[in-house]
Order: C-alpha cells, then sequence, then structure tokens
C-alpha cells in the first residue's frame, strides 16, 4: 500500500515537473477555472496570443492595477502581504495581498478558493516558475488565462469583448477599463461602470505613468 502511493506521489510530482517546463513555452489547453467559467456561463471566450501581441497599454494597467513591483520582486510582495493580513485580523473587508506571479500560479496551476492547502500550493509554484520561467512569461501566461468577464478569459477576448478591437490596439483609457474590473470580473462591467468602478479606472490611469515594462 505505502509502496503504491509513493508511486503515485512520484508520477504526480513528475507530471507537475512536465507541465511546469511545458508552460514556459506555451499557453495551457485550459485551466479549472476556465472550465468553471464554461459550466457556469455556458461559453469560453478566449484567444490566447503572444506577449509582443498584447500591446503595452494593458500590459501597464493591468501593472498599476495589480502589482506594481511585479518587475523586482521574487514572486512575493512581503509588504502588501503583511498589510493584508494586518487588514484581514481587524475584522475589514478580505484584502489579498497576491503578486501576479501568485495569481498566475493559481490560474494555471490550481483551483478559485481560500484554503491553506491551495495557498500552500500556490507559494510553491510561484516560487517554481519564478526559477523556471521569466518575467515576461509569467505576465504572458496570466494576461491570457485570467478571467475578465462573464465567461471571458484573458486580455485579446476581453479587448473583443468590450470594446470590439485587438488589445495592442487599446487606448489608455479602455486599457485601463479592462483592468478596473480586477479582482472581481463577474460583478464589474466597463460597458456599465459604478461609480466604485469609475474612481478606480481614473486612478489606474494615474498609475499607468509609473509602470515600466523593464
Amino acid at each position: 500500500m505505502w509502496k503504491k502511493f509513493k508511486q503515485i506521489i512520484f508520477i504526480v510530482l513528475i507530471l507537475n515537473v512536465i507541465f511546469i517546463i511545458w508552460g514556459r513555452f506555451f499557453n495551457p489547453p485550459i485551466t479549472i477555472t476556465q472550465i468553471g467559467g464554461l459550466f457556469e456561463y455556458g461559453r469560453l471566450q478566449r484567444d490566447y496570443i503572444s506577449y509582443d501581441q498584447m500591446g503595452n497599454n494593458v500590459k501597464k494597467a493591468i501593472i498599476a492595477s495589480e502589482d506594481q513591483k511585479f518587475f523586482i520582486h521574487n514572486g512575493f510582495d512581503y509588504i502588501a502581504i503583511e498589510k493584508a493580513m494586518k487588514n484581514n485580523e481587524k475584522g475589514k473587508k478580505l484584502r489579498g495581498g497576491s503578486t501576479i506571479s501568485q495569481q498566475t500560479a493559481k490560474n494555471i496551476f490550481l483551483w478559485q478558493g481560500r484554503s491553506w492547502i491551495r495557498k500552500g500550493l500556490e507559494v510553491i509554484y510561484t516560487f517554481i516558475i519564478e526559477k523556471v520561467w521569466n518575467k515576461d512569461i509569467i505576465l504572458e501566461r496570466y494576461l491570457n488565462s485570467i478571467e475578465m468577464g462573464q465567461g471571458v478569459f484573458g486580455v485579446e477576448a476581453a479587448s473583443q469583448y468590450y470594446f470590439g478591437k485587438s488589445s495592442k490596439n487599446l487606448t489608455i483609457s479602455e486599457a485601463a477599463w479592462i483592468a478596473a474590473v480586477l479582482p472581481n470580473p463577474k460583478k464589474y462591467d466597463p460597458k456599465n461602470p459604478s461609480s466604485y468602478l469609475r474612481k478606480k479606472h481614473s486612478w489606474i490611469m494615474r498609475q499607468m505613468g509609473n509602470v515600466s515594462l523593464k
């Protein structure tokens, strides 16, 4: 029994290693979150594109909104994590401290949720992809797989869905609208923005000037 268990663990580890190495060169065929969106909304709207095809505005908008230290941290923003923990301990609205690298690990390899098991696996995968991949690959995988609307995944699909154009042609304002729906794309809609979303959109546009892609 123990021998069989060890064999299963070994096989799982090997498959994970293969998937991580494979992911350095290719986008995932499908993710658990995308499968969930397909079942929930009856559609899967996505369009994987290369890093160079995405255009700089949407990259800067997402980084400005989600993780302004992306290119300088090692996968974890310890200051943001500490602030999130203190905020949550005070009983305020739950606030995340996840970096783009952590969100990429979660979206590509894992599932949504707040369990300690998933969070522990997220840390492991984040550490590995920071070593095996590079920042451009991590950002490309993230921008292609992130949920951007109801059944809409990735910045290219979101750009076509909200503005009817390719992501490389998005204006600064349009890119900021797409970024503004994160981290709750099922709730927020750039086509019908709330006052909160308008404020966030303006904030993102101001922050984009501080973002460098290298």
